[in-house]
């Protein structure tokens, strides 16, 4: 498996490099972010990390370049700062997952290990439940036509549900998917974003799309109804 370390930090980068060859990966290292985007279009990759603060160009815009270019390398995006409005700007752009600095090495393996299982899919331009449109890439929603305002957690929720349209998934699922692998609250926030997804796609459009299926999950009808 080879990954493309891009971080600035030299001794990091170095210390990265040396554990993931150590745990049996083949590692590349860009010290920016421009060479970082070279590297990651002349090679094929099982899974970039790809740190934010980068000179030459920050790690949104290299990700943000490659998704755009139809590049769906999994990526890990590192950043030393803390925030939700990061976190969120990360996932936007297109990363798959994201982790704050200082971090474990057993954790940074078993996050890179969790997405080269699920591979570099591409995520389609538009995903369609009938008369509801979910656009990934905008990260905007539409029924019948209207648009729909959505926070970036309720419009997380609703990709995730409308991914899997037609197909049961559980709150841990959600849970996975959406938020951070080290989340430690009450799994029953999945139940107030739907509320709130119940309360905007919906009510106000006569629909009942988001059914619950006792004691397994929620499901999102594919007819949208």
């Amino acid at each position: 498996m080879r990954i493309l370390v891009v971080e600035d930090e030299k001794k990091l980068a170095a210390s990265l490099k040396r554990g993931l060859e150590a745990d049996g990966f083949a590692v590349d290292v860009a010290l920016d972010g421009t060479d970082g985007l070279w590297r990651a279009r002349e090679q094929s990759y099982d899974a970039i990390v790809l740190d934010i603060m980068l000179p030459g160009m920050n790690g949104y815009k290299v990700c943000e370049t490659l998704r755009d270019e139809g590049n769906w390398t999994p990526i890990l995006m590192l950043t030393a700062k803390d925030g939700e409005l990061d976190e969120t700007e990360a996932l936007d752009t297109g990363a798959d997952d994201f982790l704050r600095k200082p971090f474990s090495h057993l954790v940074l393996v078993a996050r890179l290990r969790a997405l080269m299982r699920r591979g570099a899919t591409e995520r389609p331009v538009e995903l369609r439940a009938d008369d509801l449109l979910v656009d990934p890439n905008q990260r905007r929603c539409w029924r019948d036509g209207t648009e729909i305002e959505l926070t970036a957690r309720e419009f997380s929720v609703l990709e995730y549900m409308a991914h899997n349209a037609g197909t049961v998934v559980s709150k841990q699922e959600i849970l996975d998917h959406v938020w951070d692998y080290d989340f430690e609250g009450d799994p029953n926030i999945i139940e107030v974003y739907v509320r709130h997804l119940r309360k905007k796609i919906d009510e106000p459009f006569g629909r009942s799309s988001i059914q619950t299926a006792r004691g397994a999950g929620y499901r999102l009808n594919k007819d949208g109804r």
